[in-house]
């Protein structure tokens, strides 16, 4: 691609956002590059956000954007929906947080245990990283265990173990992937107790699961991995290691806190694989910091504290508060069977209407997704794992978020992006043809 492109791109989109430039000068001043997360930074610099209605966010400066990326995924019902801002208020008034319980936390469970297939019982914390780091630790003390498993390229969150072959990747002498330290100083001892497997590679998958079950305490996987532009896992692969795991007594963990969104049950219930243990946030919190973790009843009980001695300690001053419960119960109670098959009949529309733009213009490129989830990627290999993923074109990408942002859609900056309950075949049309006219100048 011709950088030309990319910094006529930039340049009109400095020149629509002076306000949110300046804010993020003073942000410098404060905060180490103006920013506190991560994938909420994009260069030259972020839109500085006003408001959110429904499926539309405001920044700064006035622009009006249709947001795809839903604050990653987890605004199911829009910005600022009117009976969760009711539900916030109302709690707010009767107290925010408490030292004992509530009775909305058992609201909110209950619902969470009817429709996942493999929850049991389940316990809140306030972020997926925490629900992640818990259902290891479960894993682990269930298992006597050490050594965890997991997806190259595949993202759990910001705790040691799982922060490992996320961003980096190494292969060994026979070309498979390698555990590969996040930062230069992360100690040796988190990658030695690491594997990391190649997504859906079955055969490789099995036979290293075998070798070393005596040792693996846990297999943590997303059943629809995010950061591959949300690719489902092929289901001979997922039902391959369901067996695998099931047979050598090792846990399997689905991080779902994205792919819950799928339906009632999440991922597991419409791609009919059951893992032990779940992990979930986004959407169950209603706009609010949450994450969860469930699973069998008897790994479960390792956190009881009506035993005489309680196996695993689980403390956080804000699990479980009643403003997010209430939140999430909200949502929860919106989201029905034909909301569902809505929202992800209209992402089929969208993803096929998509290819066969991108097939008219004669653009190589792969749509991912399943359900109200999308993603796309400039390349001409089938999309299968991190090795596909990386052979997407970077430039074009960012050309393509700045593209798309500039035309009033907000995408994520991997170029992916879900609908939600406000979506509308209208806005599946405006989608394809804004992408169209930002491929189009691409070329």
């Amino acid at each position: 691609m011709n950088n030309h492109i990319l910094e006529t791109e930039k340049k009109r989109y400095m020149e629509r956002t002076p306000k949110s430039q300046a804010l993020q000068r003073e942000a410098e001043k404060f905060l180490p590059g103006g920013s506190s997360r991560t994938t909420a930074y994009f260069d030259p610099y972020p839109h500085f956000i006003e408001k959110g209605m429904g499926k539309y966010i405001y920044d700064v400066d006035g622009n009006k954007y249709l947001d795809l990326m839903i604050n990653a995924t987890s605004l199911i019902l829009g910005h600022s929906h009117p009976e969760i801002a009711i539900a916030v208020q109302e709690q707010s008034i009767l107290g925010l947080a408490f030292s004992g319980p509530t009775e909305s936390q058992i609201s909110l469970a209950k619902i969470l245990c009817d429709r996942i297939p493999s929850v049991d019982t389940i316990r809140f914390t306030n972020s997926g990283t925490e629900a992640t780091m818990m259902a290891i630790r479960a894993a682990r003390e269930f298992t006597g265990r050490r050594k965890i498993v997991k997806v190259e390229g595949g993202y759990h969150g910001a705790h040691e173990y799982v922060a490992v072959s996320v961003y980096s990747s190494e292969k060994d002498n026979s070309g498979e992937p390698k555990a590969t330290p996040e930062y230069s100083k992360q100690p040796k001892t988190v990658t030695d107790d690491v594997i990391v497997i190649k997504y859906n590679d079955i055969n490789a998958t099995d036979k290293v699961l075998r070798q070393h079950c005596q040792d693996i305490a846990c297999v943590i996987i997303e059943p629809v991995v995010s950061n591959f532009g949300y690719l489902p896992a092929n289901l001979d692969f997922l039902t391959r290691l369901r067996r695998v795991t099931a047979e050598t007594g090792i846990i399997l963990i689905f991080d779902e806190v994205q792919s819950f969104r799928l339906s009632p049950g999440g991922a597991q219930e419409l791609l009919g694989v059951i893992p032990d243990m779940t992990c979930l946030g986004k959407i169950i919190g209603g706009g609010l910091a949450i994450g969860a973790f469930g699973g069998r009843e008897d790994i479960m009980n390792l956190f009881d504290p009506t035993q005489e001695v309680t196996p695993i300690s689980h403390a956080g001053t804000f699990n479980a508060n009643p403003v997010t419960m209430r939140a999430g119960e909200v949502v929860m109670n919106h989201l029905t069977q034909d909301v569902y098959d809505r929202m992800n009949s209209m992402g089929g529309v969208l993803r096929n209407k998509l290819g066969a733009t991108f097939d008219e213009l004669e653009i190589p490129i792969q749509v991912t997704g399943i359900g109200s989830l999308f993603g796309l990627h400039f390349t001409e290999s089938n999309i299968s794992n991190y090795d596909d993923v990386l052979s997407a074109d970077l430039d074009k990408k960012a050309m393509f978020f700045l593209g798309m942002l500039n035309e009033g859609i907000l995408m994520q900056t991997g170029i992916a992006g879900s609908l939600n309950v406000l979506s509308t075949d209208a806005d599946v049309d405006r989608i394809v043809n804004t992408v169209r006219k930002v491929a189009q100048r691409s070329q």
